[in-house]
């Protein structure tokens, strides 16, 4: 048979999983109490402590017995954490000084233990999870009549229930499994001789829990389980070396109704799936006639199924059987585990058993059936009509009493024989409005109202005529069919407005998420979603320290407990509080917000003014919402690493444009005066007035140059900190434009400017200096980059909007390209087009941008006339001045 690469790949990766566990767990597994299991768990720490590897003893209990105890000596004992409860104080393990200390190996006897009340975990096996999440080893030991799943066995075997049991899961977590074996008669002798228990407990000890039967079918139990362990070790490894074939990965389906009999089901079909190593799964299906106390049970079971290890799916749909089949090709199911189905009489007449339905269109797939000594007490019992509510007996009977009156109208009045449509048209309105039931009992009632009151002979159920007995019965059958139909459409259109609901919530709330911004946004967002499904919420946000600060706007701030277990779901990363194994005092039900690498947040949720529990399909409606606001919360520190990287990557790039124009622009202007300074000392006697002139205006012209510079810089400091302070005045645009195009002609000497300015234009209310620098700025870029001879355009007029002015400064140069100019007004800008040009500073166009934006004004490049040169355009607004008669 050739290798199943798939399968092999599988073994290889959960292999691979297994050592990539934060921790690893070693349990010492015994068939009985004094078997030795904390002996061999201690002498196991002394050998590891001998090696140099770092063991404290969390926990462990020696019940006085003195070869146990010192085997303590030399190790490093915690001390224990005092719980008072009842006025008494109980010693526990201190979880937190232990993960503080955080050592190599830690040893935590009985791992089934219950803790005290006021801990932070009900039972022990959950601080050992939290250890090994935390990275440390652990020790442990536990008896197999605590294993979850060997609870019904233990009881059958033995007439005892155990209370404290260890969920599946935690015990397939182990990496080492020791198995601690005592002969059942060498284990009574040590009883006896009170190794085990206090001679006044031995004696009833013996006489019920320790007898010869019950520790061989125990230490049986124990060895079967350590055997199921190494074989399904074995296979995996061998698997994963490709030494053995796995054709086809098996998995189990459990359909539960939410009987007394479900959770029998459940712990029969973990050990099934653990036996055939295959996956398993526990449903139920929803036809919409689910009663409260029916709900309760199901979800009861299908906590203790995800305890066991398995997968819950609560599914709808109008036929049991059709979702069944339906789920099971979906899940790739290769057997299903169900308990033996009852038939009804009425139930017969339309179809048949759902055994018998699985079994017709279910042939590629194995079914176990399990019937239990309480399920057939139950059968025999008389079973109380929890599903017949007043309100839907009401309605029946109001239905066939209206069919009864219209009949006898219509009868009276019109004439009519065939009454028939009536009592049909009352069962389908009673069915749409209630269960198949009811409208089988109204179409009973209506079968007999029309027998006993128009038939004859009338008033009494005898029927004379075989007409009318043909149509009676006709009319029962149809009835009884249509009314059955009618109600499971009912139930079809219930499930679908349930699920279209929850489709519609998920869906608005998805466009609401796409368009925040950013994580306030996002929360904001989530909390209006939430709250409108009818729970209280509040929500945290994660900070880089790990704290959680808790958003604006969220319910009222939670108490201590309710803290505490928000902070727990944010450490840990897992759900904590109401309805949960952590801290259940708390009254809020948190789950973590989590991205793929790290927790963003935490969701508090709670039923609105405290009303009862989450239920199992609404919990899970509830965590697909807040997996969509995790998700969008990770969507939003991804867009701000982003936008860090980017603006990063600008400040590196301006970092390097300002050490290239500091090292360009200084050092020329410097170097030119330093060269003219030197040739007036050394020469400057010899030197002819011409010479010594040309000289003295070199280094006065790269002066002022380095002046206009520094003041550049100076600006660009004061817009970047926003301390640019604006003292405005009223000022004539032609005041205003003259003071630049005076500047730059003393600059620009030769330069032409042709000015456009109307005679009449309304005053500005700005700040004259500023203004004229910006204008300044662009009529100097637009002379240093037009061409000889070259006219530069000024012209000034109200803007298309009559509320603004419109300042517009052309050249003949060559223009800048239209996907580039926006860029000339960033910092040191370097494109020969710029304004580094032609000896630019570069920040010219972007100090003009920044005093023009100050003013409420615009700046905007587009392409001279014809295409030739630039154009740019500076807007201002106007506002209306004071009466000058005033």
């Amino acid at each position: 048979m050739p290798n199943n690469r798939s399968a092999q790949a599988d073994a290889l990766l959960d292999g691979i999983a297994r050592e990539r566990e934060p921790a690893a767990l070693k349990v010492f597994l015994g068939a009985a109490p004094g078997v030795g299991k904390t002996y061999a768990m201690l002498s196991a720490a002394r050998e590891l402590k001998r090696r140099g590897i770092d063991v404290v003893v969390g926990i462990v209990e020696t019940h006085g017995r003195a070869e146990t105890a010192s085997l303590l000596e030399g190790l490093d004992v915690l001390p224990r954490r005092l719980v008072e409860y009842r006025e008494r104080a109980i010693e526990e393990l201190d979880l937190d000084a232990l993960l503080a200390r955080k050592p190599g190996v830690a040893l935590v006897d009985e791992l089934a233990h219950s803790n005290a009340p006021g801990s932070r975990h009900p039972y022990r096996y959950q601080d050992v999870l939290e250890l090994l999440d935390a990275g440390i080893d652990v020790y442990t030991t536990v008896n197999i009549q605590h294993l979850e799943s060997q609870n019904d066995v233990v009881e059958r075997l033995t007439g005892v229930r155990v209370r404290e049991t260890v969920p599946d899961a935690v015990f397939d977590r182990a990496r080492d499994i020791v198995l601690v074996d005592l002969p059942p008669r060498e284990l009574i002798e040590r009883l006896q001789q009170g190794k085990v228990y206090l001679p006044e407990l031995a004696s009833s000890a013996l006489q019920r829990f320790f007898n010869p039967s019950n520790l061989t079918a125990l230490r049986e139990l124990a060895v079967q389980q350590i055997a199921d362990r190494v074989d399904a070790d074995l296979r995996e490894s061998l698997t994963a070396r490709g030494q053995q074939v796995v054709p086809i990965r098996r998995r189990l389906l459990v359909a539960i109704d939410g009987s007394t009999n479900s959770e029998y089901l459940v712990r029969v079909a973990r050990k099934l799936a653990e036996r055939r190593n295959a996956p398993w799964s526990v449903a139920f299906v929803d036809t919409g006639d689910v009663d409260p106390q029916r709900r309760a049970a199901i979800e009861q079971s299908f906590a203790l199924a995800r305890r066991l290890g398995a997968q819950t799916d609560w599914l709808r749909g109008a036929d049991v059987a059709d979702t069944l089949l339906d789920h099971a090709a979906q899940q790739a199911v290769s057997g299903i585990v169900l308990g033996r189905t009852r038939e009804r009489p009425i139930a017969r007449m339309f179809n048949r058993t759902l055994t018998q339905r699985l079994l017709q269109h279910g042939a590629h797939l194995e079914l176990t059936i399990l019937a239990t000594p309480e399920a057939r007490r139950r059968a025999r019992r008389r079973r109380e009509p929890t599903f017949w509510h007043w309100s839907d007996l009401t309605i029946a009977a109001g239905g066939v009493g209206t069919a009864l009156l219209l009949s006898f109208f219509a009868e009276r009045l019109f004439g009519l024989s065939d009454l028939s449509p009536i009592f049909l048209l009352a069962v389908l309105l009673v069915a749409v409005r209630t269960r198949s039931s009811i409208a089988v009992l109204t179409a009973l009632l209506c079968f007999i109202g029309w027998n006993f009151y128009f038939t004859d002979p009338r008033f009494s159920l005898t029927i004379w005529a075989p007409r009318d007995v043909a149509n009676l019965l006709l009319f029962l059958v149809v009835a009884l069919i249509s009314g059955r139909l009618a109600s499971r459409l009912r139930r079809q259109v219930l499930n679908l407005r349930a699920a279209n609901a929850n489709i519609e919530a998920l869906q608005s709330l998805g466009r609401e998420l796409a368009a925040a911004p950013d994580a306030e946004a996002v929360l904001a967002v989530a909390q209006r979603a939430l709250t409108r499904t009818g729970c209280e919420t509040v929500l945290y946000l994660r900070e880089s320290g790990g704290q959680l600060r808790l958003a604006a706007g969220g319910a009222r701030r939670p108490g201590l407990t309710e803290q505490a277990a928000a902070d727990w779901a944010g450490a840990q990363g897992q759900p904590a509080g109401r309805g949960t194994d952590t801290l259940q005092a708390s009254s809020w039900w948190f789950l973590p917000l989590k991205s793929r690498e790290r927790v963003l947040g935490v969701a508090g949720l709670r039923p609105a003014q405290d009303a009862g529990e989450f239920g199992s399909e609404h919990a899970e409606f509830l965590a697909s919402m807040v997996d969509d606001v995790a998700q969008a919360l990770a969507r939003t520190h991804l867009n701000e690493a982003l936008e860090a990287a980017r603006m990063q990557g600008e400040t590196e790039s301006l970092r390097t444009a300002l050490l290239a124009s500091v090292s360009h622009d200084l050092r020329s202007p410097l170097a030119a005066i330093i060269g003219a300074a030197e040739s007036l000392g050394a020469y400057g006697d010899s030197m002819s007035p011409e010479d010594r002139n040309s000289l003295q205006e070199s280094i006065l012209g790269e002066g002022q140059r380095l002046d206009r510079y520094i003041q550049n810089l100076l600006d660009m400091t004061r817009l970047g900190h926003g301390e640019l302070r604006i003292q405005r005045d009223w000022i004539a645009p032609a005041e205003l434009l003259g003071a630049a195009v005076r500047r730059v002609r003393k600059q620009f000497p030769g330069i032409e400017i042709v000015i456009d300015l109307p005679a009449e234009l309304p005053l500005l209310w700005v700040h004259p200096a500023l203004v004229e620098q910006a204008v300044f700025n662009l009529l100097e870029n637009a002379a240093r980059f037009s061409p000889p001879g070259g006219p530069v355009l000024l012209r000034a007029c109200v803007d298309a909007d009559p509320q603004r002015l419109r300042v517009e400064v052309g050249d003949l140069g060559p223009g800048i390209p239209a996907e580039e100019r926006r860029r000339i007004f960033d910092p040191f800008y370097s494109v020969a087009r710029g304004d580094r040009g032609k000896g630019g500073t570069g920040l010219g166009l972007t100090i003009c941008q920044g005093l023009i934006g100050a003013h409420g004004g615009s700046v905007e490049a587009l392409p001279g006339a014809d295409g030739i040169g630039t154009l740019i355009v500076v807007t201002l607004p106007l506002t209306t001045p004071p009466d000058a008669s005033g």
